[in-house]
């Protein structure tokens, strides 16, 4: 069976780096780049992969190589066990040196504003030792980072169903409002409709996150075009800066706007859009101890946003 065949100990650890690192940069040359090996000692241990498993993992073509249905299903799994080995390594690490500890943790906005630092702070409060690396990206880099075994934990919005090979715990519940600078034009209208704010400037997630498509089904819905004159953004402190010293209208969690006193909610209704606050975690798998900390005091800082 082809089971024992991967059990027989000729397929390697490196093999399935090599297959991984041939996925991610699309050719060989790139890949033996990134290994720093010869482009021959790529193709050879391809060769020895695929004569292990019989099957074809890649496609080769003029621009490079494209994973076969068996090379994608045997890279997802190779990211599995190579993901797990850095755990390993992680919670060897840490018994090592127990007393020092180190937690990984990547953010997108709904997260980093309020309820990271709200745990970090209490974290650090009764581990001062304890290392917390913040990371912050958009939520598809941030799963492939915790897929990778790049980083511990995801904190932010969560999505209606876990990705593959990831596990996520809902925190709290926090709803999407529109938010301006104190002072905007926008500020003196009545119950204004979203028709009524497509005239002015506005900052809107990037268009491949969740909310985005969100917004713009609720400008269809109100009978309003998207507005023409957007910033893409996702970086807190730049969404703050541009709110602050222009005209332009972002959609925010509640609790980013209710925090900054030179910020001013807009009474105008979005429909259900709120954002279901989390932790992503990879799935079946122990966190390591400092992570593990880190999720106790995520949680505290959740039930007391709530209250």
């Amino acid at each position: 069976m082809l089971s024992d065949k991967l059990l027989d100990g000729r397929l390697k650890i490196r093999h399935l780096t090599l297959v991984t690192t041939i996925a991610d940069h699309g050719t060989l040359i790139s890949a033996s780049k990134a290994l720093h090996v010869t482009q021959p000692v790529i193709t050879r241990g391809l060769r020895e992969v695929e004569e292990i498993l019989g099957v074809s993992l890649f496609q080769r073509g003029p621009r490079g190589v494209t994973p076969t249905i068996y090379g994608s299903s045997f890279v997802t799994h190779a990211r599995t066990i190579l993901a797990q080995l850095r755990q390993a390594g992680g919670q060897i690490d840490l018994l090592i040196h127990a007393d020092v500890g180190r937690v990984r943790v990547g953010t997108h906005l709904a997260g980093s504003n309020v309820l990271l630092p709200h745990a970090i702070t209490s974290l650090k409060a009764e581990h001062p030792r304890l290392t917390v690396e913040v990371q912050e990206a958009t939520p598809d880099l941030l799963y492939n980072a915790l897929l990778a075994g790049e980083t511990d934990m995801a904190v932010g919005r969560l999505r209606a169903t876990a990705p593959a090979g990831l596990h996520q715990e809902r925190l709290y519940v926090e709803p999407i409002l529109l938010v301006t600078r104190t002072g905007h034009p926008a500020q003196n209208l009545s119950r204004p409709r979203l028709a009524d704010l497509t005239k002015f400037p506005w900052i809107l997630p990037v268009e491949q996150t969740a909310l985005r498509a969100e917004l713009e089904e609720a400008f269809l819905h109100d009978g309003a075009a998207v507005p023409q004159d957007i910033v893409e953004c996702t970086s807190m402190p730049l969404v703050r800066e541009l709110l602050m010293s222009t005209d332009r209208i972002a959609a925010l969690p509640s609790l980013i706007a209710k925090s900054d006193d030179r910020l001013a909610l807009l009474d105008t209704g979005l429909g259900s859009i709120s954002r279901s606050i989390g932790v992503t975690v990879l799935a079946g798998l122990p966190l390591v101890p400092a992570a593990g900390t880190l999720l106790q005091h995520l949680r505290y800082a959740a039930r007391d946003l709530e209250h």
